[in-house]
Formats: C-alpha cells, structure tokens, sequence
C-alpha cells in the first residue's frame, strides 16, 4: 500500500524576510529553513509542535503571482492552523496585532476564528472537539 502526505504547502509571499517575521513573530511558526537559490530563497515555516506539512514562503515572480497575493483561495479561509488550546493561541495572537475577522464561534466541530495574515490570506484558528 502506498503512503502519501502533504509536506509542503507554498504560500506566495511579497517579501521573504517580513513573511518570516509575520509567521515567526505574530504566529509562533519555527523558521524551519531559509537557504538562497539564485535569485530566490528556499524558506520553510511550520506551527511549533508540527512534524509533517510546513509552508514554504514563496516570493511572487511575476506580476500575475503579485496579483494573487492574499487570495489564493479566492477569499475563502485557505488555512487552518489546528491547536490544543484555542483561547491560549487565540489571546497570544490578539497580543501580537494578528487581525481577527470575528469573534470566536462554538461549531458542533470545535471552537473556531477566522484571521488574516499579513497580506490578507485567510486562515481559520481552530481546536476541534
């Protein structure tokens, strides 16, 4: 039987070192690895705790990349950043500017926020029951 996982996810990005200190700093990711390659860098972030899928924070090349900044996901959440500890995560990200689109919402799946990173891209914080 074959085994399959998502190790990477790429997010495009406007500038490398302002992503990594939005992630790192506002959302408590580990800079996993930014090595250069040319012109561009190979950088990877993941959420402390996190052992299989990271992001790779990849900087827009072209003006049709540019454009999508923010909306990969046509404005619909693109991300969930799951935890054990909603309402930690939630209060340290509020300490730290992350901008919440609501108010924290009970699910019959979980407690749950929408947020935007610094480009606009949405992400669901979310700890499931």
């Amino acid at each position: 039987m074959m085994k399959q996982r998502l190790g990477l996810i790429s997010l495009l990005v406007a500038d490398y070192d302002e992503a990594i200190e939005f992630y790192t700093q506002k959302l408590g990711f580990e800079l996993m690895e930014d090595s250069p390659q040319g012109e561009k860098r190979w950088v990877v972030v993941r959420p402390k705790g996190a052992t299989e899928t990271a992001i790779l924070l990849a900087k827009a090349s072209n003006e049709q990349q540019k454009q999508q900044i923010g909306n990969q996901c046509g404005g619909r959440v693109f991300l969930f950043l799951n935890t054990d500890d909603f309402w930690r995560d939630h209060a340290l990200m509020q300490q730290q500017g992350v901008k919440f689109l609501e108010t924290p919402r009970e699910e019959v799946y979980g407690t749950v926020a929408v947020f935007e990173d610094l480009y606009g891209t949405r992400w669901d914080l979310l700890q499931l029951n």
